[in-house]
């Protein structure tokens, strides 16, 4: 039987929370407590008391507090939540790059999950879940209506098992249909090669607590296999979806000698934050090439930001996502935690990317769905050494004949823009196995370009 002194009850608790909550928050503004809104709390507690009297099925006061609790806060905006005690396990477990599940971040947009990016080599990724996808089904349960907690734990299982994601599409005539197997996901934050002699490529998929370790590693590993500096340097951060704050200022500082990275303001003293950077730059002022898309968050915005605001880097591609604000993990008593949006961050030069996102210096307009295809060789060339009467070049040199004849050898682990690179087998064997790179990823294939240019012009 419900207790008649319930509302009263219900009533102190709720104002025991906030009275606690306005002292941490408020207090450090030396700023009076706020004014509760006491009719809107008894509004509240009739409602609790009417839905444990009248709902269809019992409910426990623990699960309604939880999702009140739920509510206020994904009213706020769609980054603040309340995460249970396992949430907040997974969310710790994300950051260090190993968790369980499909590989891609989301967000909640009009009541369906919206894909900000798949992370590289994950299943996700692999089944061709594109950044911008709207979730509208999982395993034939409508996402409308759902949570995004609930919508992340349908897609969480067993490795092994499998999903069916409906996916609408932009620019698709219909929803697509995608049954992805589930998997550990074993997020490694940095990849990295030589794209020719002197040019690096350094891909960022998400910043984690080591990622800066990593990407600096990486640089000196690039700078042995180069056997030398890097003449250049294409910085790969699309469809990163973000992730640790210190980690972008980690990348950014990489590349500055001085000034500002990223700052923060907020509400309360601890949200008023500013990031310099310490002057040693690893690429010692070699050109930087960024690329970013709309799947570029968070994060990424920081460091493409703070690279453009001290003209350290081109940024090349598309629009990125504009999530500016910060958001502070508080654990809670009861091994949960409160996820909660604290801070806005800024741009060196005072830009909120908020909403807005990083624009490019360079656009690369639709480069997901460019197609490059290889001119044919069997096309008539006519060039003025073809046409009758030519005047003769009386300064050609004539090669040697045995230096003609001698093919120049490719390096195996050299992509080069222009031809395709011949790999070892493990049997010993050599196959072609990489197209073009202009047609395997056109929007790095015109970075590199770009970055050529760029060292040209810096030589010179």
């Amino acid at each position: 039987m419900l207790s008649r002194h319930l509302p009263s009850l219900v009533l102190g608790a709720v104002l025991g929370v906030l009275l606690a909550l306005g002292h941490s928050v408020f207090a450090e503004k030396e700023q009076p407590a706020p004014v509760l809104p006491l009719e809107d709390l008894h509004v509240f507690t009739e409602i609790f008391t009417r839905i444990k009297q009248d709902y269809v099925e019992e409910v426990s006061d623990k699960k309604l507090l939880e999702y009140a609790i739920e509510g206020m806060l994904s009213g706020l905006d769609p980054h603040s939540a309340y995460l249970t005690a396992d949430s907040y396990k997974e969310l710790q477990v994300g950051t260090t790059g190993e968790f369980g599940g499909l590989g891609i971040e989301v967000n909640m947009e009009d009541g369906f999950v919206k894909v900000v990016s798949p992370i590289d080599d994950t299943p996700a990724q692999r089944a061709g879940v594109k950044a911008g996808d709207t979730i509208v089904r999982i395993d034939n349960a409508p996402v409308k209506g759902m949570s995004l907690n609930d919508a992340v734990k349908l897609m969480r299982g067993k490795p092994g098992s499998e999903i069916l994601l409906t996916i609408v599409r932009e620019n698709q005539d219909k929803p697509l249909q995608l049954t992805i197997v589930r998997d550990i996901i074993q997020v490694k934050s940095i990849k990295s090669r030589i794209l020719e002699a002197g040019y690096g490529y350094v891909r960022v998929s998400q910043f984690q607590n080591r990622t800066t370790e990593d990407l600096q590693a990486a640089l000196t590993a690039l700078n042995t296999e180069n056997k030398g500096a890097l003449k250049g340097l294409v910085l790969d951060l699309r469809n990163n979806p973000g992730g640790v704050l210190n980690a972008a200022v980690g990348v950014a500082d990489t590349f500055l000698t001085n000034g500002l990275i990223v700052y923060t303001e907020g509400r309360v003293a601890d949200a008023q934050l500013k990031f310099k950077a310490k002057p040693k730059d690893m690429l010692e002022g070699a050109p930087i090439v960024v690329l970013v898309n709309s799947g570029s968050a968070s994060a990424s915005e920081i460091v493409a930001g703070a690279l453009q605001d001290h003209k350290r880097a081109v940024i090349m591609g598309s629009r990125t996502f504009g999530k500016g604000s910060v958001q502070t993990i508080q654990p809670m008593s009861n091994d949960a935690a409160l996820k909660m949006t604290t801070a806005r961050y800024y741009t060196p030069l005072g830009r909120s990317i908020q909403a807005d996102g990083i624009h490019p210096d360079i656009v690369l307009n639709k480069v997901e769905i460019a197609s490059v295809e290889e001119a044919s060789d069997d096309l008539l060339r006519i060039s003025e050494a073809d046409l009758r009467g030519h005047l003769d070049n009386d300064k050609a040199v004539t090669p040697k004949p045995d230096a003609a004849a001698k093919p120049k050898p490719k390096s195996p682990d050299a992509g080069s823009a222009d031809d395709a690179t011949a790999v070892k087998t493990g049997d010993g064997k050599t196959k072609e196995s990489e197209k073009p790179l202009a047609q395997t990823d056109y929007a790095l294939y015109e970075a590199l370009n770009l970055l050529k240019g760029l060292s040209i012009i810096g030589n010179r």
